[in-house]
C-alpha cells in the first residue's frame, strides 16, 4: 500500500477536509493525469467485500500495461491466473484448469476496470460522469458510466501525488472490489513479449464472440 503523511497544524485541517470540484473540472483533471501516462506497472493487491463489508477473496499479482490498448495481469495468489490484452483480443488463461477463453476488446470489454486504464483519456471521460475530491496529497475521481451496460455502477481512481494507487469498483449488489497499487512504476519501458501469451500445448481454447 502506498503511504502518505498528513502535515501537522493547519495542513492536516486541510487533508481531513475532502475538497469536491464540478463534473467537468473533474474530468479534465483525470484526463490531464491520464494523458501523458503510455506505460504503468506495479504489484498489487485486490479484496472483494460483500454489501455489509465482509471479506469474500483476495488475491495478489502484478500488472503492466500500455497505451492504447495492451495489458497483463497477473494473479499469483492464491491461485495462478493470466490476462492479456494485445490491443485486438483479450485472452483469459487459467493454468489449473488448462483452459482460455478469448474474447474480442469490444467496449463492453473495456469497461472492466483493468481494461479501461488502457483505453483513451478521452473516452474514458466520454463515456462516464466524473467528479473528483481532493485530501491532502490523495486525489480521488468517481466515475459512474453513462451506459447502463457496464460491470460496474462506480468506479474510484486514487492518486497519491499524481501516481495511481488505488481502485475501488461498486456494482449493482453492492458488491465491493478494491485493488491496492504498490511499487508502481510509470512511463518506463515495458516489452513488447509482455502483451502476449504463448498458450501450452494442450490448452482448451474457447473463444467467445464480440
Amino acid at each position: 500500500m502506498i503511504k502518505w503523511t498528513a502535515c501537522l497544524g493547519l495542513g492536516a485541517l486541510v487533508a481531513l477536509t475532502p475538497l469536491a470540484a464540478s463534473a467537468d473540472e473533474g474530468a479534465e483533471r483525470l484526463a490531464g493525469m491520464l494523458e501523458p501516462l503510455k506505460t504503468y506497472s506495479a504489484e498489487f493487491d485486490q479484496k472483494i467485500l460483500d454489501s455489509g463489508g465482509q471479506r469474500l477473496q483476495e488475491a495478489s499479482g502484478q500488472m503492466w500495461l500500455a497505451r492504447p490498448g495492451r495489458f497483463r495481469w497477473e494473479v499469483d495468489a492464491p491461485y495462478q491466473q493470466i490476462v492479456v490484452s494485445d490491443g485486438a483480443e483479450v485472452t483469459l488463461y487459467d493454468p489449473d484448469l488448462k483452459q482460455a477463453t478469448v474474447q474480442a476488446l469490444d467496449e463492453r470489454v473495456t469497461h472492466t476496470p483493468a481494461l479501461l486504464l488502457s483505453g483513451s483519456a478521452d473516452e474514458l471521460t466520454e463515456s462516464y460522469d466524473v467528479t473528483r475530491s481532493q485530501q491532502g496529497t490523495a486525489e480521488t475521481f468517481t466515475l459512474t458510466p453513462k451506459n447502463p451496460d457496464t460491470l460496474f455502477e462506480s468506479l474510484k481512481m486514487t492518486f497519491y501525488s499524481e501516481t495511481l494507487g488505488r481502485l475501488q469498483m461498486t456494482d449493482s449488489t453492492g458488491q465491493r472490489t478494491a485493488i491496492e497499487f504498490d511499487n508502481t512504476e510509470q512511463n518506463a519501458e515495458i516489452a513488447d513479449s509482455r502483451f502476449s501469451l504463448e498458450l501450452p500445448e494442450g490448452t482448451d481454447v474457447i473463444r467467445q464472440g464480440s
